[in-house]
């Protein structure tokens, strides 16, 4: 089984929701980074700074005692984040008569944001008191502070917004694809019955207006189409009729012979059928149905009671009296004639004609104790020129238009038929509105 693909509008949200979540991941990293290294090279910075400024201030400060470790103290001119001890291994500049050097060519050592969250500088310096390092240092507790601060606003804005950018783009989505589902829902619903209508054209310019203009022409070609065929029918089965009419006037006053009852057989049935053709054209046709009244179980009654080849089949009748409907009585009568000629021929012995009304509808069942449909044919009986027994004799297999008919003139008139279960035989039920 194939699995059920996501719709465009989800697909289109996903889509955009990873693409947009992934360039956020990317441009938070970098952002992170960048600002990560900008903070300690600021800190390393001002560690410089300091180192340099306390170096500049080693003149004016005189030592006032030698701690125990051999490091010198020095004045308070000092700043408290600077350390200045011995060194031995600073080189002697020669040719120069001065009391202090700052040696500019000793890089400054910035040290990485360690346990003790501080950024080093160290210059060597030579003094009147000596040789000394002076190594400074700046705190990285504001830079830690600012990417947390930062951390702390990315991690809940990041997902925050991704989900306004799927909202956004679900009803974005959403309001592209409204045409799209209009169009549907209107080719949905069109029949062969009503190629007439049209799906609606979007007033953007878009991909969209052009797919609802090239449907329109389409279903104008197949209207046109399907118009032309239905025409042919009802044009050959009209043109049919009164040469068939003459025919059978001349094989009924011809001498009786066996010969000329088949031709006179043969002739009824073409007869029947194009009044079958007839019909259908011009419920094909879509034509609205009379608006008259219809006594329905007295068109039952009679169709029931009426004399058909089979005089072995007896018809019981159980018709409740009053069930009134809306239409064409020529159609309705035709729609039970037809349910109950397929059930006398398919029958052994019995066939049951009921009517009843219920919440609205009359129920029409046709009930016969032959040896029914199968399950697997049920749909296929209201197929156009379908006939289940092949072997059947052609004069009691009719054309295999009678289930077709009544099924179309009971949507004609708003109603359905189906096979219902039924054992044994076979059980249709025709059920039209009450207007």
């Amino acid at each position: 089984m194939t699995p059920r693909r996501l719709s465009v509008r989800l697909r289109a949200t996903l889509a955009a929701t990873a693409i947009v979540a992934a360039a956020l991941g990317v441009a938070s990293a970098v952002l992170v980074g960048v600002l990560t290294d900008s903070l300690e090279e600021s800190a390393a910075v001002e560690a410089q700074r300091r180192a340099t400024v306390a170096a500049d201030l080693l003149d004016a400060a005189e030592p006032r005692f030698m701690r125990a470790d051999g490091e010198t103290a020095w004045g308070s001119r000092l700043a408290p984040d600077v350390v200045v001890r011995p060194a031995p291994t600073v080189p002697p500049v020669e040719g120069l008569d001065i009391t202090r050097v700052v040696e500019p060519a000793v890089p400054v050592e910035a040290a990485a944001p360690a346990p003790g969250a501080f950024a080093v500088a160290t210059l060597p310096v030579r003094t009147e008191a000596g040789d000394v390092l002076v190594q400074a240092r700046a705190s990285l507790q504001p830079a830690a502070a600012a990417l947390e601060t930062l951390r702390a606003v990315l991690l809940p804005g990041v997902p925050a917004l991704l989900l306004l950018v799927a909202g956004l783009t679900w009803l974005a989505v959403g309001r592209a694809l409204a045409p799209v589902s209009a169009i549907r829902r209107e080719l949905a619903d069109i029949t062969a019955t009503d190629l007439h209508r049209r799906v609606p054209v979007p007033r953007a310019r878009d991909e969209v207006t052009r797919l609802a203009q090239t449907t329109n022409r389409t279903l104008d070609r197949l209207e046109q189409a399907v118009g032309r065929h239905r025409r042919f029918v009802a044009d050959a089965a009209h043109e049919l009729r009164s040469p068939l009419a003459v025919l059978r006037t001349r094989l009924e006053i011809a001498p009786p012979q066996p010969l000329t009852a088949e031709a006179l057989t043969d002739v009824e049935r073409i007869q029947r059928l194009t009044t079958d053709l007839l019909l259908l054209a011009r419920l094909d046709a879509g034509a609205p149905p009379e608006h008259e009244e219809v006594e329905l179980g007295q068109v039952a009654a009679e169709e029931a009671m009426r004399t058909r080849p089979r005089t072995d089949v007896r018809v019981e009748m159980r018709i409740e009296p009053g069930t009134l409907v809306h239409g064409s009585g020529e159609q309705l009568r035709r729609l039970v004639a037809n349910l109950v000629d397929n059930a006398v021929r398919h029958a052994a012995t019995t066939v049951v004609v009921g009517l009843r009304e219920r919440a609205g509808e009359a129920v029409l069942e046709v009930a016969d104790d032959g040896p029914g449909i199968p399950a697997e044919h049920r749909e296929a009986v209201f197929d156009r020129f379908t006939r289940l027994d092949e072997a059947r004799a052609r004069d009691a297999g009719g054309s295999g238009l009678g289930l077709p008919i009544a099924r179309d003139i009971a949507a004609h008139h708003g109603g359905t038929i189906v096979v219902a279960d039924a054992a044994p035989g076979a059980l249709l039920r025709a059920v039209i509105p009450v207007r």
